[in-house]
């Protein structure tokens, strides 16, 4: 499927080359790589450096920060930046994810593209604010009512943290979509070393004058979005609604037709969204799946399984969602065991189950003390099996 989107390389706003910087940071400074020029945002225990290092920068550059009253009022702010043409993005942390729902669901009706970073930490509720979790996968695909689709990326490292922010704004704009940053306390505080790139590849949303803001025949499903000043009659709103956005919401046919096309344009799209990583051997008996920063311990409890000679590999899921099933399968497809590794109850592995039904036997190695999970105790795990 042809991207729908201007493709250009563009010169970082910020020296490039090696650098050694914290993960929130390194989130902010590629978000202005990328091109982000407004963020709003609420201080929130473990993503606050994210916002500080945004202010720092739009000190330099062309860019504007609002601190609003609550997270609610942040990702309202960001939605209404976007439709003025601005990249905007903001962050948070779980209690705040779950006020931002609301509107999250609101952007993804109006097909409005921002970045909303979740650096999580464990929960429920306000639970700990300094100590490590991935409790929010679920609801980052499932929290919203309706039913509705979404783009999320799990990085495990501070170089994923600048390359998957910058991937993440070009999806927004290429499916006009919100994307979530699926973070962790461990690599939203992790310093360590990485490389700022000197240039990067920008995509910009597709806008064709007089075109439909809310349907199009095009194969990807993405339609045109002028922004206001345009000139255009631009009707944004999270009702159902025409391809020129008036409300339609009596309509049983307009209502699937938008359905329809939020959930397809994802589909059409999975082979530019979904991203795995695959270490070991290529279709191992003894296959590990991970994401985030589980996936470092269970990165190197693989590396001494096949110190021991064990036949066994490492599936990292740099995309959760769309959920990478296609990858899944084909990594499992000679496993007599699979071992997920997250950092909840148990969410990542339901997902596995469903895929791999009648397959190899799954099971998992989860924590949710707020502790991180240590390659020991994958080893461990893997070695009673």
């Amino acid at each position: 499927m042809s991207i729908r989107a201007t493709k250009q390389i563009e010169n970082s706003p910020l020296p490039g080359g090696p650098a050694f910087i914290q993960g929130n940071e390194a989130i902010a400074d590629a978000a202005v790589i990328a091109g982000c020029r407004f963020f709003a945002g609420y201080p929130i225990t473990p993503s606050s450096e994210i916002m500080r290092r945004m202010i720092e920068r739009f000190h330099t550059l062309d860019g504007r920060f609002v601190q609003m009253e609550d997270e609610l009022g942040s990702i309202a702010a960001v939605i209404g930046a976007a439709w003025t043409g601005a990249k905007a993005m903001t962050a948070t942390s779980g209690p705040g994810l779950s006020l931002m729902i609301e509107n999250l669901g609101y952007a993804t009706m109006t097909e409005t593209p921002l970045l909303l970073v979740n650096v999580q930490r464990v929960g429920p509720s306000t639970g700990q604010a300094t100590r490590p979790a991935q409790g929010d996968v679920m609801q980052a695909r499932w929290g919203g009512h309706g039913g509705f689709p979404c783009i999320a990326l799990a990085p495990s490292s501070v170089q994923e943290l600048i390359d998957f922010t910058i991937r993440a704004f070009n999806l927004a704009e290429a499916f006009r979509t919100p994307v979530l940053l699926m973070a962790d306390e461990i690599v939203g505080h992790l310093r360590e070393n990485c490389v700022f790139p000197e240039q990067v590849e920008i995509w910009q949303r597709y806008y064709a004058p007089g075109e439909p803001p809310f349907d199009t025949d095009h194969p990807s499903l993405v339609p045109s979005m002028p922004k206001f000043g345009d000139g255009e009659d631009l009707l944004i709103t999270g009702s159902t609604h025409d391809a020129r956005g008036l409300r339609m919401a009596s309509s049983a046919e307009v209502q699937a037709r938008v359905s329809w096309r939020l959930h397809e344009k994802f589909e059409r799209g999975r082979d530019e969204i979904v991203r795995t990583q695959h270490f070991g051997e290529a279709q191992p008996k003894l296959l590990l799946v991970s994401y985030g920063g589980s996936a470092r311990a269970a990165r190197q409890a693989l590396t001494r399984l096949l110190d021991q000679g064990r036949d066994a590999g490492l599936l990292k899921l740099d995309t959760l969602w769309p959920f990478p099933e296609q990858q899944l399968q084909a990594a499992a497809a000679k496993a007599d065991q699979v071992l997920v590794v997250e950092a909840n109850c148990g969410q990542i592995v339901l997902e596995v189950e469903r895929l791999l039904r009648n397959g190899p036997r799954v099971t998992a190695h989860l924590r949710h003390d707020g502790e991180a999970i240590t390659p020991s105790e994958v080893l461990a795990a893997a070695e009673a099996l």
